[in-house]
């Protein structure tokens, strides 16, 4: 948690867990204290890229 960050602003991100294995986060979310913009995690996985990525 340390070395990421929001890729849109770089603030810091707040980790809410609502699925975890031990150690391991497996579903939740990763909130941008600085511009609230939501991350999810899915299996494991954060999905860092910013919303408006793909769109036309």
């Amino acid at each position: 948690m340390d070395i990421l960050c929001c890729p849109v602003c770089k603030g810091d991100l707040l980790l809410t867990v609502t699925e975890e294995n031990g150690e391991e986060v497996l579903e939740g979310t990763l909130r941008c204290a600085t511009c609230c913009v939501d991350y999810p995690i899915s299996e494991g996985i954060p999905n860092l890229l910013p919303q408006n990525a793909g769109e036309d």
